[in-house]
């Protein structure tokens, strides 16, 4: 009898309790939330649910495996537990998804907002610190959809799927943010979910592309080009990264566009070393945070060089800040790897992320691009100004280039120049344009001024 208890009690647990974390699974969760509308219909009293999602768990996993990425889980579920104590429900929803359930016992809807909005608070901050795994310190924000409850208005399974919703809305606003579920998402998801299928559609039928647009000395001489991803739409037409990149970030969809960005900028660097105004340029991709830490990235990279026959080192990778946060020594590993075969780096956006002197001074860079958020303050914001001579000061006597994005005056231009950035790029010079244009330029301008560079975005 004492064994059937327990093997009873073990069936029990296994169909309302997480296996990994031992918190209350979904089952659970929908049956708490329909005692919550319960309570609420008694009381008069309000509850809410607000559903999480680590931003950056699959990056995690990706590198270190499972077994790391279930350390991290267990690790969120005990600061979780933490915060909860014994007033609230915390259950796991599968992979990196969690869901927090505040009880009815707010009368006023003004009540339960600022004890809301001192919770996800508390919520951010624990779950934004470090998770230690042996030496390494890793990091996972999360994101946040809320929903709040009353009596019996709508079924739970409905509650839980509008907090998903409104996650997903504050995961496209960026990491770390929060947001209240709003009818106009269950539009905007299913808009979402077909361009999903779109980006797809239009990856697998070749229709993304690369613009290039020139960037300039303070001679006014084209030192170079940034190569922006375009997706030639059957119906739309051109579309700008603006139209599609959140999405394709959203979906797990951007390593797909980042091999083709690579592919055709490889290609493209072969073709031109044919032709004597081009044969010297360097191109230089943008590399994602998901393709930097995946497993094969290295061999990756080196395997497209060789398939399309361009040269190493005139390849220039460009990485942001925020990537590295995720795992620092591994990405200077990979750098150094990829460095030995001649290809050079740049961080873009500098200035904007987390900036560790220590490892600036591992990383094996070529350059520091100077975000154009800066750039657009000028002239007038004097904060902005004293960072970029920061920048430019840190960039010198590191023996690196600095090169300003974003540039769309004369005023802008002088002053950058007068602080000791030689480099431009911006609207103040040119848009972008295709690949076709770049060769008429350098053309007209082979025989009065010397193309040195290009690179590609």
């Amino acid at each position: 009898m004492t064994e059937r208890k327990k093997a009873a009690e073990k069936i029990n647990h296994l169909a309302f309790y997480d296996v990994l974390t031992g918190l209350p699974n979904r089952r659970l969760l929908l049956e708490r939330i329909r005692q919550t509308q319960s309570e609420s219909a008694e009381n008069g009293k309000l509850g809410a649910l607000i559903f999480l999602d680590l931003d950056n768990f699959r990056n995690i996993n990706d590198l270190w495996g499972n077994f790391v990425g279930d350390k991290l889980l267990l690790q969120v579920a005990k600061r979780l537990r933490k915060i909860a104590g014994g007033k609230s429900t915390v259950a796991r929803l599968g992979s990196d998804k969690f869901a927090f359930l505040l009880g009815a016992s707010s009368e006023q809807q003004a009540q339960l907002m600022t004890r809301l909005e001192r919770l996800c608070h508390t919520l951010q901050n624990q779950l934004d610190k470090p998770y230690q795994y042996e030496e390494h310190s890793l990091r996972s924000s999360a994101s946040m959809g809320l929903v709040l409850l009353d009596a019996h208005s709508q079924p739970a399974e409905e509650l839980l799927r509008q907090a998903e919703l409104a996650m997903y809305e504050a995961k496209a606003a960026g990491k770390g943010q929060l947001r209240f579920f709003d009818p106009e998402m269950q539009q905007a998801i299913s808009q979402r979910l077909l361009l999903e299928e779109d980006i797809i559609r239009g990856v697998e039928a070749g229709e993304f592309c690369v613009y290039f647009q020139p960037q300039f000395n303070d001679g006014n001489q084209m030192m170079g080009l940034e190569a922006l991803v375009r997706w030639h739409h059957p119906h739309r037409g051109i579309l700008a990264p603006a139209d599609f990149i959140a999405v394709a970030e959203a979906a797990g969809l951007m390593s797909r566009i980042d091999r083709v960005v690579l592919l055709r900028a490889c290609e493209q660097m072969a073709l031109w070393s044919g032709r004597p105004e081009l044969q010297d340029v360097n191109v230089s991709v943008n590399i994602s945070p998901t393709q930097l830490y995946e497993p094969g990235f290295v061999d990756e990279v080196l395997k497209v060089l060789q398939l399309t026959g361009a040269n190493p080192r005139r390849l220039k990778l460009e990485l942001t800040e925020s990537m590295l946060i995720t795992d620092m020594p591994q990405a200077i590993a990979r750098m150094r790897l990829l460095k030995e075969s001649g290809i050079r780096f740049s961080i873009d956006d500098f200035g904007t992320g987390y900036s560790s002197l220590h490892y600036l001074q591992q990383l094996p860079l070529d350059q520091l691009k100077i975000d154009q958020s800066f750039v657009r303050r000028l002239p007038d914001d004097t904060n902005s100004l004293a960072i970029i001579r920061a920048i430019t000061a840190m960039a010198v006597s590191l023996d690196l280039e600095v090169i300003a994005e974003g540039v769309e005056t004369e005023a802008q231009r002088k002053l950058l120049q007068t602080n000791g950035c030689r480099l431009y790029q911006g609207y103040l010079f040119a848009r972008p344009v295709p690949a076709e244009q770049v060769e008429a330029m350098a053309k007209s301008l082979s025989g009065t001024e010397r193309l040195k560079s290009v690179s590609v975005h």
